[in-house]
């Protein structure tokens, strides 16, 4: 039944739902004039960066706010920038890491720091550490009077039996492997500078966010969809719809704390992935191929805090798994970027 229902939609029908999907909510609407000054996005140039800034725009302009929303990125593709400025967002193009450019940048109230490294860490240690760890150091400085969501990772977390839940924030970090050592220490700056400068932080542990284009599920998707075999070793995960993950990291700007709060962030479910194969296997008619058997561990994150503070998600798993469906079958454009989710030793 499900099968026959998603033939009946096309492309156009998918864009026009996904228009809807990444509506701002009538929450983030009242949250967005509750946030005093303009908001800047520093590295909005990655997977997240550009929705996150339409969605920001967007809530601006729907809850009839005068408020500026920056992004900022090195804009090595120019149709980024381009299409950035079509949804009225003001972008500068700027290398984080140059001191002089990070100075220039404008002073304003709230920033979102998503700029980090984590895909090529191994061979490129030492830059992957300056981009996550001490870069945030010379943010923090340059942003010590504004509220500061700082962008991390459930990376950060131990691998734990897939029967506990998750880890929740209380619970100790101990990354396995240098990308996660590094975000650690993104933290660890980010927590240092907000006691030292009594600046509003908060620590936002993402694991995972999905889309269309990209992320676990549509890795899972694509594996069935071309006959490949997939991994059921890291056999559990966390995920949450990329829409939702941007509006609880804007409204997040109103809980920032000095000392720094840390907030998980991920959908409630604990998520076979076979489960999730055989959902699309249903839905694309074809039988999913696996391989190894399911560990008794994986990286999961225990969201409730998050959950509590602004609700479950929007977009519920059935409906990002029939929609990515879809997408993959009506030739939708990806990223082409690989979340390697399936990676036990940490390296990236």
């Amino acid at each position: 039944m499900r099968q026959s229902i998603l033939k009946q939609i096309r492309m156009k029908d998918l864009e026009k739902l996904e228009y809807e999907l990444l509506s701002p909510s009538d929450k983030l609407l009242q949250d967005m004039a509750k946030i005093k000054g303009d908001i800047i996005l520093l590295g909005i140039g990655g997977k997240m960066g550009p929705s996150m800034g339409k969605l920001a725009r967007r809530a601006v302009e729907e809850a009839g706010l005068n408020k500026r929303i920056i992004g900022v990125s090195r804009f090595s593709d120019g149709r980024l920038r381009d299409e950035l400025e079509s949804h009225g967002i003001e972008t500068i193009a700027a290398d984080l890491l140059n001191e002089e450019e990070l100075m220039k940048l404008p002073d304003v109230e709230n920033v979102l720091y998503l700029a980090g490294n984590k895909f090529g860490t191994t061979g490129k240690e030492a830059f992957t550490w300056a981009m996550n760890a001490y870069l945030p150091g010379r943010v923090a400085e340059k942003y010590r009077d504004a509220n500061i969501v700082a962008f991390s990772t459930g990376n950060v977390y131990p691998f734990v039996p897939v029967t506990s839940g998750g880890l929740s924030e209380e619970s100790a970090a101990s990354p396995v492997g240098e990308y996660g050592q590094s975000c650690l220490g993104r933290e660890r700056i980010f927590e240092y500078f907000s006691q030292k400068n009594n600046t509003p932080t908060l620590i936002y542990r993402l694991n995972y966010a999905v889309d269309f284009r990209y992320g676990v599920l549509l890795e899972i998707a694509k594996a069935v969809y071309e006959g490949r075999e997939i991994d059921l070793r890291t056999g559990n995960v966390n995920v949450i719809w990329q829409g939702d993950a941007n509006e609880i990291a804007l409204r997040s700007l109103l809980h920032c704390q000095a000392p720094a709060k840390i907030l998980n962030v991920t959908g409630p479910e604990t998520l076979s992935v076979r489960w999730v194969a055989e959902q699309f296997g249903q839905l694309l008619d074809i039988e999913p191929k696996f391989v190894h058997e399911v560990q008794p561990t994986a990286l999961l994150s225990n969201a409730s805090e998050a959950h509590k503070l602004f609700g479950y998600p929007r977009v519920t798993i059935r409906e990002i798994i029939d929609i990515t469906a879809l997408w993959l079958t009506e030739g939708g454009s990806t990223f082409g970027k690989a979340t390697h989710f399936q990676e036990r030793e940490g390296k990236f």
